[in-house]
């Protein structure tokens, strides 16, 4: 297979928003509602996320593409179940890995709680913030560098870890670009949760698609013929 091809400094992240939502706009009930069972699926049973993230950015591609919004493309999202699942473990096993060196210990330190003094417990609690704070930050960093796996997974058809790979590569040479992005998306997950909170979900479908937007402007395309959804019948 020939190598994946990608550009550098195409990504402007208040432009990549705007297109998300001039995109998703006409269709936005239909992608919230596909997004939120994807989500809700995927939160369930943990192991098939990956594979209903799959199936939300096929239905983005298709959007993206002049198509209609159906339930039926993200149950597409199994025929990448294998290298989602890889990739869905990579994100979220450091996240298990932080929970059991930073808050067990504090578990335990809770229950010994009564037999530390003053001073001990404060060089405890210190302690466990500043690891927590360290691996926050290289969780985003890392999580960052698998922003473009899943579309991947599904555009090119890629391996678990030629995606990852390719991902890593292409977030590193449009860093500025992506950092902007998520900058933004925090902003707009913000301004969610301030809408009783309730807002946060109405945010899901813009950030996903405003991540597909940037994907393709680092690698341009359509989407392989094969995964494509068919024309309405009304265009028969």
């Amino acid at each position: 297979m020939r190598e994946v091809e990608f550009k550098t400094g195409e990504i402007r992240a208040f432009e990549c928003y705007r297109e998300a939502w001039q995109m998703i706009k006409p269709q936005f009930g239909m992608i919230l509602i596909i997004s939120l069972v994807g989500m809700l699926i995927g939160g369930a049973f943990s192991i098939v996320m990956g594979s209903m993230l799959c199936g939300i950015y096929l239905v983005l591609f298709d959007v993206q593409e002049g198509r209609i919004a159906t339930f039926e493309r993200l149950f597409k999202g199994f025929q990448f179940f294998l290298p989602a699942l890889f990739v869905w473990l990579l994100v979220i096993l450091p996240i298990v890995v932080m929970f059991v060196i930073v808050y067990i210990p504090m578990i335990g330190m809770a229950i010994a709680g009564e037999t530390m003094d003053e001073g001990e417990l404060m060089t405890f609690v210190i302690g466990a913030l500043l690891v927590e704070l360290v691996f926050a930050i290289f969780l985003v960093c890392f999580h960052t560098l698998l922003l473009f796996a899943f579309p991947l997974i599904v555009d090119k058809r890629l391996s678990a870890v030629k995606a990852v790979k390719l991902s890593a590569k292409a977030v590193w040479q449009n860093l500025s670009g992506v950092a902007s992005l998520f900058g933004v998306g925090f902003l707009v997950s913000l301004v969610g949760i301030l809408l009783f909170c309730v807002g946060v979900y109405l945010t899901i479908p813009l950030i996903l698609a405003a991540n597909l937007v940037a994907y393709r402007k680092v690698f341009p395309g359509k989407l392989t013929a094969a995964l494509r959804a068919p024309p309405p019948p009304i265009s028969y």
